[in-house]
This record gives structure tokens, C-alpha cells and sequence, in this order.
């Protein structure tokens, strides 16, 4: 981490009116994403779950800050800065008071005006823009692509529509590296699965191992969303469009 990207929790409190209701923009199971203006800028605030133990919620935030650190691509997020700062409150605990400490550990990114493609993907006008439907699953390739180059490389492991965020003009970034890891070429499993199973493959899921596989299984899973939508357009589509549609994109990236 370099400290030029430290951003004081006061400030990040302040740009989102106190992480207020009002402000927020996102939910997920580690944090909550909030909207703000800092430095003049728009920007997404990111703040992790308050923890008083410090453990593996660390070392995740940890991963997430590394990792976008060394990710510099169009079409990976852009963090803009951290903070990390721990606060000691007093407390009541059986009739006694006591220091409680408080854990802060936000992030800062830029801000996507398309939102997440979760939330594109049902839109009855995001239907028939195969164009664009290309576009989006071309940039998540070279993104993915781009991590799985990086020495050493970064498996993601939580890729899904919700973790691709589109700016004004469609373009995807791939977020949302807590579950993220860097693996040399001895650390091929692991014990903790955590994450989205509908999109991790099975021998994920069943055996904990781990290879680049993982991120390509989640991608063909994302890639099929976007191809063949969801219940809500999906009566927009003609079939014979969703194949000539997929030879087209497997004659790109295969």
C-alpha cells in the first residue's frame, strides 16, 4: 500500500453524509457501497462490514488493496484510495464499561454511471444491443485476461454479473477483488470456498482447487447470461440471433 492513497476515514464520512441511507448505491455480503464527490470527483465508497476482530476480513481487504494496486487496466476497476483506521469506543458489557475496538476499513474507487451488469442485463432496451452485448463481454475478457498475465497471476474468484460495473459508455471493469488471490506455482487449493457458488465450478466447489479454470468457468457462465438474457427480455430474442451471436464472440476469444 502507498501512503499517498491513504484517504483519513473523517473525510470518506463526510463525502457520503455519514455512509447515510441516502447515499448508498450498493449492497453485498462484505460491505456496502456508498456514492460521494471527493476532490471533486464522483466516486463509489466501499465500506467493509465494522469487524472488532481483527482475522481474515483483513486479510481480504488486504488482497482487494494489493491487488488493484497492481491492476492496471481499462477494464479493471480504478481504486483511487484506502483507509484503514481503528477506533476505540466505550462501551457497556454486563453492567461495566469497557474499551470496544472498532475496525474501519473502506475503499474509494471511481464511480460507474452504468451500474452493475446485474442490473443492465433485465432493462427491456439492453436487449437487442448485440453490439453492445459484445462490447461488454469483450472488455471482461481482456480484463480477466489481463490478471491472468500479471506475474504473479490474480485469479479473481468471484466473477459474476454483479462484480462487471459499466461506465457512461458501456464499457465493463471487472470489481471486487476481496476474494481475489495471488497463487505461485505451489498454492493450488484451498480449504476456505467463499464466494457466489452458482458461478464457481465444480471442482471449486467440491475440492478447493484452484487455477486460472476457475475464473474461465465463472466467464462462460457470465458470457451465456449476457448472450441469452434473463426471463425478463428474454422473449425479445430470437433464437438463431443468440447462435450467430455466440460463433461470433467464440471466433474472437477462442
Amino acid at each position: 500500500m502507498t501512503a499517498e492513497m491513504r484517504i483519513p476515514f473523517h473525510e470518506l464520512h463526510e463525502v457520503t453524509n455519514g455512509f447515510s441511507v441516502d447515499t448508498r448505491i450498493g449492497k453485498g455480503g462484505y460491505g456496502d457501497v456508498y456514492k460521494g464527490v471527493y476532490n471533486g470527483r464522483e466516486v463509489a465508497v466501499k465500506l467493509l462490514h465494522v469487524d472488532t476482530v481483527q482475522g481474515i476480513d483483513d486479510q481480504q481487504y488486504i488482497n482487494e488493496v494489493d491487488n488493484l494496486l497492481r491492476a492496471k487496466h481499462p477494464n479493471i476497476i480504478q481504486l483511487l484510495g484506502y483507509c484503514y483506521e481503528t477506533t476505540s469506543e466505550l462501551v457497556k458489557h454486563n453492567g461495566n464499561r469497557c474499551l470496544s475496538q472498532h475496525i474501519y476499513r473502506v475503499l474509494c474507487f471511481e464511480y460507474m454511471q452504468g451500474e452493475s451488469l446485474d442490473k443492465r442485463l433485465p432493462e427491456e432496451s439492453f436487449a437487442p444491443d448485440w453490439s453492445t452485448r459484445y462490447m461488454i463481454i469483450k472488455g471482461i475478457c481482456e480484463g480477466l485476461g489481463f490478471l491472468h498475465r500479471c506475474e504473479p497471476p490474480i485469479f479473481h474468484l468471484d466473477l459474476k454479473p454483479a462484480n462487471i460495473l459499466l461506465d457512461s459508455s458501456m464499457v465493463p471493469k471487472v470489481a471486487d477483488f476481496g476474494l481475489s488471490r495471488l497463487f505461485g506455482g505451489s498454492h493450488t487449493h484451498t480449504e476456505h470456498i467463499r464466494g457466489t457458488q452458482a458461478y464457481m465450478a465444480p471442482e471449486f466447489i467440491e475440492d478447493g482447487n484452484i487455477s486460472s479454470k476457475n475464473d474461465v468457468f465463472s466467464l462462460g457462465l457470465v458470457m451465456i447470461e449476457i448472450m441469452t438474457g434473463s426471463p425478463g427480455y428474454s422473449s425479445y430474442i430470437e433464437m438463431d440471433e443468440v447462435t450467430q451471436f455466440k460463433q461470433k464472440v467464440i471466433g474472437r476469444i477462442g
